[in-house]
Formats: C-alpha cells, structure tokens, sequence
C-alpha cells in the first residue's frame, strides 16, 4: 500500500488566467509559483504547501482540449518511495496511469471511477 502525504493542488479551468491569479492573490493572500515553467500554462499559486493550478478554457492539454469552467483535476501529493509504489500498484489493479515529467515534479494521472481526473505528483527525485 502506498502513502500520500496531503491535497498538492487543485486544477481549474477558467475564462481569464490573470484575472483570476489576482483574484486568488487579493482575497486568498496566494503567491506565484514555478514562475516561467511551462510556456504559463498552468499558472500555479502557492499557499503553503498547497497549490491552484489555474488553466485557461479551451488550452489543448495531454488530456484533450478543456472548453468548461470546471475543476480539471485533483493533485495528491507522495514522497519519492510512495510515488514509486502508486506507480506500480495502481497498473497491478487494472487502473491504467499516464506517467509525466514536469521539470519540479514527477506525476502519474489516472481515473477513478467516475472519470475525475486524479493526480500523484512527487516532488523528491
């Protein structure tokens, strides 16, 4: 069995990026994060340990193109021994995971049983 040591982050889709960083930053006090990753997409903010993912509507992802203002998808976060163990554990259940590489984190994607996207990401090497 496989740890997780908290909620990392949640994904949302929304209509305007900066608008609503500004709007996480003014009423929630979050910060930038991982600043210059990504091309911007997503646009991460930090409070704590925890993190939005904000996306903007329509953006071509891996997953295919998102055109809601939905959540995209739920981030737990595993140490490095624990990621490897989800890594193995979930395929050895019959749940198929996509393995992604994002520069600071590592990360397996996979469905539960209602089609929510749901994330691992470990951040130890």
């Amino acid at each position: 069995m496989f740890n997780i040591d908290h909620l990392d982050h949640v994904a949302l889709r929304v209509r305007d990026v900066e608008a609503s960083a500004a709007w996480y930053g003014e009423v929630l006090g979050m910060r930038p994060a991982f600043e210059g990753l990504w091309g911007g997409v997503p646009t991460m903010l930090a409070l704590g340990p925890t993190y939005v993912a904000l996306f903007p509507t329509g953006d071509e992802s891996p997953d295919g193109p998102k055109t809601c203002v939905c959540m995209d998808h739920l981030a737990f976060k595993a140490d490095a021994e624990n990621f490897a163990r989800a890594r193995e554990e979930l395929p050895a259940r019959g749940i198929a995971v996509e393995f992604q590489d994002h520069d600071v984190s590592r990360s397996i994607y996979f469905d539960d049983p209602d089609g929510h996207r749901v994330e691992i990401t470990t951040y130890d090497a």
